[in-house]
């Protein structure tokens, strides 16, 4: 099987986020693009990403978009 290219390769809701993730430009565009132009990389997102659970790129933008409501409640 084709490792992964995060570099290149299409992202959709459904790409799983396997062990060759990587915070690409392409992952970046893919994100803004769900999660809207105030999207941004920050250490605990990038470290749930990573925790090497089993996880879709849609998980991703849902995850960050609900840590974004947590911050705006507190």
């Amino acid at each position: 099987m084709k490792v992964f290219d995060w570099h290149a390769d299409p992202i959709s809701r459904a790409t799983p986020v396997t062990k060759s993730y990587r915070n690409t430009q392409n992952v970046r565009r893919f994100l803004t693009r769900e999660c809207g132009d105030m999207f941004r990389f920050d250490r605990p997102f990038m470290a749930w990403l990573e925790d090497r659970r089993e996880k879709t790129m849609g998980d991703a933008a849902d995850e960050w978009v609900r840590r974004q409501a947590e911050k705006r409640k507190a």
